[in-house]
């Protein structure tokens, strides 16, 4: 399956800023924070480190969780709160929200018996956290807890999911929350509905370990994107009807001696800046992230195009990616401990310009130089890129 090229499309090997986790720690997760990027590191360290968003400066560490720190987010008005608010779940079966002033917990939430969390989110109205459990003694919950009265959570459902809950994010309504498992289910239930028999409104079977996921917000009605542990990318309707089930490390450049070949998928980002509401960051197993969107995700058929390339900046996994639209940069945190930031270009919109073209159009002359002079080999079997 080929990769269109954007005619804006742009390769950069030049991070504005860097900085290092101790510890020789996987960057995790990202999140933008007012002034601040937040990002949590992987075992040993587990923390959580706020760095200024001008030159990656760190102001504050916080502990994280016990076990590992598994998800990282930031939440919009939390209970009676009108700020914004740091939110995180651990493997020491608690949901924390921070106080990255004192650098303590403000709230902590916790799960019964301490049951390990792998995710969550706080809905729009912030009256309303929901995580996700790990299974244990073959079950895995959703649990739900009010922030306002947070010592034991409001209702848990154990029928959604039989495995690890991998995802969890409330829709723009706050009764409306999509979760994704290992069992290979997504699900959207009514979180204001008591009775767990009546609370799933729709269920799909991808068939596969479901890594990630979210809400696609461009049309009249709601879709939704999953990630599988096999590198493949879904697309979902409305109703959880699977539209596309596509390998993502298939779309692949080889076009006048510029290659791109995926050999995962690193996140997604709804954004109004693409055609289809989606941009879909991929990467190589040398450290390289790139930007690619699908034209219409209604139609398997429907082309992908590349947009922008960001190489050399890691060695080895991307493993976390912010698209800071408000600073128009990139953040990306790898398995190489690194952390660093990087313009990202006006995205070429067909409906603005003119006709498509096929071809890499790179500014620079030494870009395009290093480009070229890369010596490519390729193995179709493995999808994978290999410089010498």
């Amino acid at each position: 399956m080929s990769l269109l090229c954007s005619p804006s499309v742009k390769l950069t090997n030049k991070p504005l800023s860097r900085a290092a986790l101790p510890d020789s720690s996987y960057v995790l997760s990202l999140t933008s924070l007012g002034n601040f990027y937040a990002a949590s590191a992987s075992s040993p360290s587990n923390e959580i480190t706020l760095l200024d968003k001008t030159g990656l400066r760190t102001v504050q560490i916080l502990p994280g969780h016990e076990g590992a720190t598994t998800y990282l987010r930031t939440i919009q008005g939390l209970g009676r709160s009108t700020q914004s608010t740091l939110l995180s779940s651990g493997r020491d079966g608690c949901v924390k929200t921070w106080d990255e002033r004192m650098g303590m917990v403000s709230i902590q939430m916790m799960a019964a018996g301490r049951r390990p969390l792998l995710c969550c989110d706080a809905s729009s109205d912030g009256f309303l956290v929901a995580a996700g459990t790990a299974l244990q003694n073959e079950d895995a919950f959703i649990l739900y807890w009010d922030p306002r009265n947070p010592a034991a959570p409001l209702r848990s459902h154990g029928s959604t999911h039989s495995d690890d809950v991998t995802t969890v994010h409330f829709g723009k309504t706050p009764n409306l929350l999509f979760s994704a498992s290992s069992d290979g289910l997504i699900s959207l239930s009514n979180t204001h509905e008591v009775d767990e028999d009546e609370a799933v409104t729709y269920v799909g079977n991808w068939g596969c370990s479901i890594s990630q996921g979210g809400w696609v917000n461009g049309s009249n009605k709601p879709h939704f994107w999953t990630a599988s542990d096999m590198e493949t990318f879904g697309y979902w309707s409305n109703e959880l009807d699977c539209i596309q089930d596509t390998d993502i490390r298939h779309p692949s450049l080889h076009n006048q001696g510029q290659t791109w070949v995926t050999d995962y998928l690193i996140n997604c980002h709804c954004t109004q800046k693409v055609e289809s509401g989606l941009a879909v960051f991929v990467g190589s197993n040398e450290g390289d992230a790139a930007l690619i969107t699908n034209s219409d995700l209604s139609q398997p058929t429907a082309p992908w195009t590349i947009h922008s390339i960001w190489a050399g900046g890691h060695v080895g996994i991307v493993r976390s990616i912010l698209w800071d639209e408000d600073h128009s940069a990139l953040v990306t945190g790898g398995e190489d401990s690194k952390i660093l930031t990087w313009r990202i270009p006006e995205l070429y919109s067909p409906n603005a310009q003119g006709e498509r073209d096929d071809t890499m159009q790179i500014d620079s002359p030494i870009l395009k130089r290093e480009w070229q002079d890369m010596d490519i080999s390729e193995s179709v079997s493995a999808g994978k890129r290999v410089r010498r």
